[in-house]
């Protein structure tokens, strides 16, 4: 599993005009899912998410995890991230695992944070255009990868 993690201000997705998920202060998760990943790797990445010390203390270092600082999560599924562009112009998607499997690691994914504490976990509509509002803090954006935790 993927996640790109970026710190907000605040975040939102949109579907048909309606929002579907939101948060204030926390992170926005683009999460990615490929084949012979299961729910192992999905606890892994939702603890290291959990656990990131990556939002400010009073003396203005990365020293507070989400956990800290009461932050929410905003999971959106995004099977781009394992896309593949090497050749040609347009990226294949053959690393992506099919949505049977993504979907309900994702939702493992989600779940996993609220286990881990994470009180206000949200998320967008799996397999659905969605539009993402992300108010990126900083900017602070990190790419994970569970193949590498």
């Amino acid at each position: 599993m993927r996640a790109i993690v970026q710190r907000v201000l605040r975040g939102s997705v949109r579907v048909e005009e309606r929002v579907v998920g939101a948060v204030e202060r926390g992170l926005v998760l683009l999460v990615g899912v490929t084949h012979g990943d299961g729910e192992a790797e999905a606890l892994r990445l939702a603890g290291k998410v959990a656990h990131l010390r990556i939002f400010e203390d009073e003396a203005g270092k990365m020293n507070l995890s989400l956990l800290d600082v009461a932050g929410g999560a905003l999971v959106i599924s995004q099977f781009t991230l394992y896309a593949n562009a090497r050749r040609g112009r347009r990226p294949d998607f053959v690393a992506a695992a099919p949505p049977e499997l993504a979907e309900p690691l994702v939702a493992r994914f989600a779940e996993a944070l609220r286990a881990q504490g994470v009180a206000h976990v949200q998320g967008g509509v799996f397999g659905a255009h969605m539009l993402v509002e992300i108010w990126n803090d900083g900017p602070v954006t990190i790419i994970l990868d569970s193949a590498e935790l």
